[in-house]
């Protein structure tokens, strides 16, 4: 796959464009909200020439297959930073083997599933164009998968889905998740641990007619964020809002540059803009969210430098507002320069899982987090991709559903979770659970319309 070509089309609408392949096993959407430059690609891919599958029980070593998966190859000076090559889903529980933890499995999800993809389309939000990209042994293969890609778009519409996509959302009583509230509060004043995120979970199914494309259509409509994403897999979807990237490797003049945006710090969004500008005011100056934030931004400096050049880890903003439709979150942004020989596998096993849905001490938060919820899948994990020239990029997996389907239809679980800190109040941090999920549930209880 070391030659690349570039065929410019017409703008279409990513989230639209994925109604096409979005039954197909493998077909995947990384859809950007458009704002500023972090959010200017969206891309869609389908059809992988190599598929990778390491389940829990296995003992290879699912970052050097990654590795190994990775491919070489020329790059556009003037394409978008994805240009072809691997992405995937690392779930929560691949932590266990970066972390040197025995983790649980979830019973529906492997640790990792990731494919080399040929061909993508990048969707320039910025330029309003579409850019098919192909890449192969030659020029005119690179092309033909780039010309195959755009041709498989050209479908008849799908129909509209069951209305609402899903029945009632089961989740249990707000009274024990207090309850765990106060269990890890009593652990941080007892030393154990300085802070740790915990979440609920919510289950239910979609309407028969209806699937993961259609949540995932009505989220895009609704409250379109930043590193939302559709991964569909043999009987498995996951359909995720998610506001956070991870990790992230460019190339620079210095090497590859890692950075990180981890969010610590969370309010619902006003009624109106004064108590919207009160909320966000008061977020920036609390010093509970900001500490909170603080003790994440040290972990992942620290996650970072274990593949980092020493003396390069940095933290360039801290503490930064940034408003999605239902909450107002605070985050912070840590960089780093690469050890040379180090790639994206080494970062992703160094930093996995992020730091900001585990706690700190790291290891020892999620050994709590073990104890207190039942084992995770893509919840906590992340959708990433991974670039020929050793460019990379990944989200943290909130605000996210993960769908598995039986014989009597689509099953769904969705879960939110807070930050613990000493001063945590439990009834505050179950509210805190329910604006995060609130999008997603009202997304569920709609068409794909965006009809409430």
């Amino acid at each position: 796959m070391r030659r690349v070509v570039q065929i410019a089309a017409p703008w279409r609408d990513p989230a639209l464009a994925l109604a096409a392949l979005a039954d197909e096993a493998w077909s995947l959407c990384l859809l950007s909200d458009g704002g500023g430059e972090r959010g200017r690609w969206s891309y869609l891919t389908a059809r992988p020439q190599r598929v990778l599958v390491v389940e829990a029980a296995e003992a290879r070593d699912p970052f050097a297959a990654l590795a190994s998966l990775i491919p070489e190859g020329d790059r556009l000076a003037d394409g978008p930073p994805f240009q072809g090559g691997v992405a995937g889903l690392a779930t929560y529980e691949l932590g266990s083997r970066g972390q040197g933890l025995e983790l649980a499995a979830h019973p529906d999800w492997p640790h990792l599933a990731a494919a080399l993809y040929p061909a993508v389309l990048a969707f320039d939000h910025q330029a309003h164009r579409v850019l098919a990209i192909g890449r192969g042994e030659s020029q005119a293969q690179a092309h033909t998968r780039a010309e195959a890609l755009l041709q498989a778009l050209e479908v008849e519409p799908r129909p509209s889905p069951a209305v609402p996509l899903a029945g009632p959302m089961m989740v249990a009583p707000g009274g024990a998740y207090e309850a765990g509230v106060a269990d890890v509060v009593g652990r941080i004043a007892a030393g154990e641990i300085f802070q740790a995120n915990i979440a609920r979970l919510w289950t239910g199914a979609l309407t028969a007619g209806a699937s993961p494309y259609d949540l995932f259509a009505s989220l895009a409509r609704r409250s379109a964020a930043p590193f939302a994403a559709y991964l569909r897999l043999p009987g498995r979807a996951v359909v995720s809002n998610s506001p956070e990237r991870f990790v992230a490797l460019r190339r620079g003049p210095a090497g590859l540059t890692a950075e990180t945006r981890p969010i610590k710090g969370t309010r619902a969004r006003g009624r109106d803009a004064a108590q919207d500008a009160t909320l966000a005011a008061d977020l920036l100056a609390s010093p509970k969210d900001r500490a909170e934030n603080l003790m994440i931004v040290d972990l992942m400096r620290n996650d970072l430098a274990r593949v980092c050049r020493p003396g390069t880890v940095r933290a360039p903003e801290l503490f930064a507002i940034e408003s999605f439709a239902n909450v107002h979150h605070l985050v912070s942004t840590v960089t780093g320069v690469m050890q040379a020989g180090r790639g994206a596998a080494d970062l992703l096993q160094a930093a996995f899982p992020p730091g900001s849905i585990t706690g700190a001490p790291k290891i020892q938060a999620m050994k709590v987090i073990a104890g207190l919820e039942p084992p995770r899948g893509p919840y906590c994990g992340s959708i990433f991709w991974a670039g020929a020239d050793g460019a990379f990029d990944s989200s943290v997996l909130i605000r996210t559903a993960a769908c598995v389907e039986t014989g009597g239809g689509w099953q769904v679980e969705a879960r939110a979770g807070a930050g613990l800190v000493a001063d945590s109040d439990p009834v505050a941090e179950r509210l805190e659970t329910e604006a995060k999920i609130s999008a997603l549930l009202a997304a569920l209880s709609s068409d794909s319309r965006g009809a409430a």
